[in-house]
């Protein structure tokens, strides 16, 4: 073999995650440490600065040709292929890194996000699989632990990404999404931290979802002591994520704390002490307990079943709510809708997402019309455009039938009132209107105007960046007509009320006033004097409560 690189750069407690932790076992880890050491000496021929890309392929090509001889010359190659011959686990999995490697060597950019998918597959998913084959677990642990796996990889693209992009010349970004900063220099100016947030961001939504689907793994985990070390695997991509939506990696190493670590070993341990209960649940109810929304107040109402239903379909619009909004081009959102679509088609067989398995579940009790998750998605391939406009009533009344309707059509049968349907679409379309009026400078931002183009006309105000349309003061005077129209809704809403079981629809109520009580102060507030995105006060929620509670 050429003359090779000997020096590792890193050693495995230099690493962000456990790679031969004391929780496993002597025998285990000696396997690991094997594979480890092969794959670090393979990583730092990639990334060595002083060889031509030829001489690096030819190097990770003598490598492979090691590994797989055995060749006691190359101690890496030689322990790693002992271990595989006492383990039957190693050598297909390091070769499937090495493929990487080589990718490493000519490829430098990626285009979209199946592409950086495409990468981890064989970046970071053998490496799980190495430790699922060495500890001879069941085939259903794979599907987690390769999302585990992916989201550790894409977090360790976005912590290190300034240092790839200085050091190396790679960015592991996808560059569609750069375009969103306008271009790869913009992303890392240090003065674009603010275009730069919004594409970390949306990377990040989607290593969470990553993270979600790999939270059935120490369920599947049979090993206590592989299900301890994948707990705290777990927890500390969980930390490191959260650290990096508030840091900048451009700016700064971000990376997990002491306490993190220590936090995690703890939660691991405990996996060793009992065995791990389907979780599905909690994440779904963490997901309403980070939103802080006002409709959380009113899914507490509910009797347990009820309750963790809710959670499932709020989880599930949250989910691809964020997709919509986040800085993703058009193309990735429709391609991740696309992906929900399916996730749907599968809630009768078997669901593949946590949402998925809570979804299905909540269905199966309340018979839910999946038909109308279909809707919602529909609205939000809408709202994914590049530039949205609303260009009649109709098309506006389509809208808010697909994006609160759905949700209200879906929760009317989680309360347990079928009849209510008709309520619930048209109290959904109230709440719409509601929205839209609050959100105005907001939705603008995002070129987004969801006020009629045909209304506008009517005063004579005809289509332009969305900027100068809200801006405009005839555009004000619209908005008084839809706010008079929410107005109505909501009075049509008091009248529906008098026939139908108002202590069943009780979340709905508390929904229905939280959104006239911000009716109210928009209205107040003024149309032509917005500053902000308007916020109820700890006052005003004790208003809606009181109102909620009165009898009929």
């Amino acid at each position: 073999m050429s003359q090779a690189i000997t020096q590792a750069t890193k050693r495995p407690r230099d690493e962000n995650f456990p790679v031969a932790s004391l929780v496993l076992s002597p025998e285990h880890r000696d396997a690991v440490l094997a594979f480890y050491a092969f794959a670090r000496m393979a990583d730092d021929i990639a990334d060595a600065p002083g060889l031509k890309a030829a001489e690096k392929l030819k190097r990770l090509d003598e490598l492979e040709q090691a590994l797989i001889a055995g060749d006691p010359a190359v101690s890496q190659a030689a322990h790693l292929n002992a271990a595989d011959r006492q383990h039957k686990a190693g050598i297909v999995q390091a070769r499937d890194l090495l493929r990487a490697f080589r990718q490493d060597v000519v490829k430098a950019r990626y285009n979209e996000w199946a592409e950086l998918i495409e990468y981890c597959r064989f970046s970071a998913n053998p490496v799980g699989r190495f430790l699922l084959a060495l500890h001879k677990e069941r085939s259903a642990a794979q599907a987690p632990a390769d999302a585990l796996c992916t989201a550790l990889q894409i977090l360790n693209h976005l912590q290190d990404c300034g240092k790839d992009h200085q050091e190396l010349g790679r960015i592991y970004i996808p560059l569609r999404w750069m375009m969103g900063a306008g271009s790869e220099k913009a992303f890392f100016d240090p003065a674009q931290a603010a275009l730069r947030r919004s594409v970390i961001d949306a990377m990040l939504d989607r290593v969470d979802a990553l993270i979600d689907q790999a939270q059935s793994l120490p369920e599947h985990v049979q090993n206590r002591r592989l299900r301890a070390q994948s707990i705290a695997t777990m927890a500390l991509a969980r930390a490191l994520s959260e650290r990096l939506r508030s840091s900048d990696p451009v700016l700064e190493r971000v990376q997990v704390s002491k306490a993190d670590a220590c936090m995690a070993f703890l939660r691991g341990l405990g996996g060793t002490l009992r065995r791990p209960i389907n979780g599905d649940h909690r994440i779904t109810a963490a997901m309403v307990q980070r939103s802080g929304s006002s409709f959380r107040l009113g899914m507490q109402s509910l009797h347990r079943e009820r309750r963790r239903a809710m959670h499932a379909v709020y989880a599930f619009c949250r989910a691809v709510d964020d997709i919509a909004d986040g800085a993703a081009p058009p193309s990735e959102k429709r391609a991740f809708l696309r992906d929900w679509r399916r996730e749907l088609d599968r809630l009768h067989r078997a669901p593949e997402t946590p949402i998925g398995r809570e979804l299905a579940r909540a269905s199966s009790l309340f018979k839910l019309p999946v038909e109308e998750c279909h809707a919602l998605l529909d609205g939000m391939e809408m709202d994914s455009a590049e530039r949205l406009r609303i260009t009649n009533d109709y098309e506006l009344n389509l809208y808010g039938r697909r994006v609160a309707g759905s949700v209200g059509a879906l929760s009317i049968r989680i309360f347990g009132v079928p009849s209510a349907h008709d309520f619930a679409i048209n109290l959904g379309r109230t709440l719409q209107l509601v929205n839209i009026l609050r959100d105005v400078d907001e939705d603008a931002a995002c070129e987004r105007v969801y006020v009629p183009l045909s209304r506008l006309a009517q005063l004579g105000l005809q289509d332009a960046p969305a900027a100068t349309l809200v801006a405009d003061p005839r555009f004000a005077r619209v908005c008084e007509g839809l706010a008079e129209e929410a107005r109505a809704g909501f009075t049509a809403a008091d009248d529906a009320l008098m026939r139908l079981d108002r202590a069943a629809l009780k979340p709905a109520i508390l929904m229905m006033e939280n959104y006239r009580r911000v009716l109210a102060r928009l209205q107040a507030r003024g149309w032509g004097t917005r500053q902000g995105r308007l916020r109820l006060s700890t006052a005003d929620r004790l208003h809606l409560i009181s109102r909620a509670m009165r009898p009929a």
